[in-house]
C-alpha cells in the first residue's frame, strides 16, 4: 500500500507546555489506524497538528509525498482529509441539509462516491430531520451529521476524534457500523476512542501515546493486551 500520510519527529507545544515529543505516525492508503492513550497524552494535539490547527515546532508532515507541515486546515481538507473533531463542530444555526450541502465537493481525485443521497441512506435519521437546526438535534444525531458532513468532501482519509463519546449504546453501535462501512469503501481512517477493544476490532494497526511519545505500536490483533492495558491505565 502506498503511503498517504506520514509524520516524522513531530514536536508541538501549547504555550510553554511541551505536548508532543518526537511523534512518528504513518498511514497507508485504505489503512485503518487506532490512536490510543489515556486522557492528556497528546492524541488530540497530534490530530490538530496534522490538520494544521496546532503548529509543529519540529518535525515534518507529508501527504502523498508532498511537504504539508503547518499548512492551514482548509488546505489539508482540500487535499483529501475529512475531520470529525471532538465536540462535533457542526453549525448550530444551519439546518441539517445546509450543514451537509455546504461541504459537498468531489474528492481531490475527482471522485464523488459520497453524495447527499448516499449520506441519507447511511444515516436515515438525518433524512427525517433535514430542516431541523443543528442545535435541535440529539448528541447522536449531531455526531451522525458531523460524520456525514466530512464524507460529503469525498475524503481519502477520515480522522475521527472520540466519535462515540457520551452517546447511548444503540447510537454507539450505529456509529461503529458506519465506521466499518467507511473502512470497507477504501477510505483510510485514523480513530481515537476510549473503547480500546472496539478500536482494535475496527483497525489494522494501533499506536499508543504516553506523555506525547509513542510507547507501543503494532498490528491491532497482535498487541500484547497486558501491556496495552497497563499503558491505558485500565
Amino acid at each position: 500500500m502506498s503511503v498517504l500520510l506520514q509524520a516524522a519527529g513531530i514536536h508541538a507545544y501549547y504555550g510553554d507546555s511541551h505536548i508532543l515529543r518526537g511523534v512518528d505516525l504513518t498511514l497507508a492508503r485504505g489503512e485503518a489506524v487506532g490512536l490510543l492513550g489515556r486522557n492528556g497524552m497528546g492524541k488530540t494535539t497530534l490530530i490538530r497538528t496534522l490538520m494544521g490547527y496546532v503548529r509543529a515546532r519540529q518535525g515534518r508532515v507529508q501527504w502523498q509525498g508532498a511537504e504539508v507541515t503547518n499548512q492551514p486546515p482548509e488546505k489539508m481538507s482540500r487535499r483529501g482529509i475529512g475531520y470529525v473533531p471532538e465536540g462535533r463542530g457542526i453549525f448550530p444555526n444551519l439546518s441539517v441539509r445546509e450543514n451537509l450541502v455546504m461541504t459537498a465537493r468531489a474528492g481531490p481525485d475527482g471522485r464523488r462516491d459520497w453524495t447527499f443521497e448516499r449520506v441519507m441512506d447511511t444515516f436515515p435519521r438525518l433524512g427525517e430531520r433535514l430542516n431541523h437546526g443543528g442545535q435541535q438535534l440529539s448528541g447522536g444525531e449531531q455526531q451522525m451529521l458531523a460524520i456525514g458532513r466530512a464524507l460529503m468532501t469525498n475524503p481519502q482519509l477520515m480522522i475521527l476524534d472520540e466519535a462515540t463519546e457520551g452517546l447511548a449504546p444503540l447510537i454507539v453501535a450505529d456509529i461503529w457500523r458506519v465506521i466499518g462501512e467507511i473502512r470497507a469503501t477504501g477510505i483510510a481512517t485514523l480513530i481515537v476512542d476510549r473503547s480500546w477493544r472496539t478500536v482494535l476490532a475496527h483497525t489494522d494497526r494501533a499506536v499508543v501515546l504516553e506523555k506525547g511519545q509513542v510507547v507501543l505500536a503494532g498490528a491491532s490483533d497482535a498487541l500484547d493486551e497486558g501491556e496495552l492495558m497497563h499503558r491505558l491505565g485500565v
